[in-house]
């Protein structure tokens, strides 16, 4: 796997990662991490339209040597299972019942010295009319930056690329992260998902 990284962006590689890009590098995937990736931050990764996404976020934390938490459904964490979620960085939330979640987050990073949060902020495989916006929340509330992770077909390119500190005017700080995103693209591009958030659409009169 070709690895782009910008000076002392990533420690040097060990035999894992240099395993794990090797074996990247069959399918013709390289690695680009051109900004610092901060111990504590929001990380995102777009366009999620196939299972193949996670895989490739795998591929890309390992291979730069970077560790990352992120949530999955409590049904996962079964005897057998669990312990290879919980060392991937996998974290349970249960999502039958109604909770907040963004403030569950935030409390993490206010406990932990180091956390690097992975989300899909597009939530869904499936074409969304936009994102969500919990991505957000979280990074304002816990005062972290937003870093943009992104996975690009067409070029067999999976990197990070871009850093952003949420300012509280989400208007305005999505329109850095739209301009990042619009010349990605995910595996099946009819589904992914619209470039905007929900209070952006136009409002349709009863």
């Amino acid at each position: 796997m070709q690895t782009q990284l910008g000076t002392a962006l990533v420690p040097k590689p060990h035999f894992p990662q240099g395993l794990i890009r090797s074996v990247g590098s069959l399918a013709g995937w390289s690695i680009k991490v051109s900004v610092p990736i901060p111990d504590k931050c929001v990380i995102i990764g777009a366009h999620h339209t196939a299972s193949t996404d996670f895989i490739l976020a795998m591929f890309l934390l390992a291979g730069a040597g970077v560790r990352m938490r992120w949530v999955t459904k409590d049904d996962y964490f079964k005897p057998g299972l669990s312990p290879f979620i919980y060392a991937f960085g996998g974290m349970p939330v249960n999502r039958r019942q109604r909770s907040n979640f963004v403030g569950q987050m935030v409390a993490q990073f206010q406990q932990h010295d180091v956390m690097r949060l992975g989300i899909m902020p597009e939530g869904t495989r499936k074409k969304a009319p936009y994102w969500k916006t919990g991505f957000y929340y979280i990074a304002l509330g816990a005062q972290v930056p937003i870093v943009f992770g992104y996975a690009d077909y067409p070029s067999k390119e999976v990197g990070i690329g871009g850093i952003l500190m949420p300012t509280g005017d989400i208007i305005a700080d999505f329109a850095t992260v739209r301009r990042f995103y619009a010349n990605v693209r995910g595996r099946h591009p009819q589904r992914m998902s619209e470039l905007t958030l929900r209070q952006m659409l136009p409002q349709v009169a009863d």
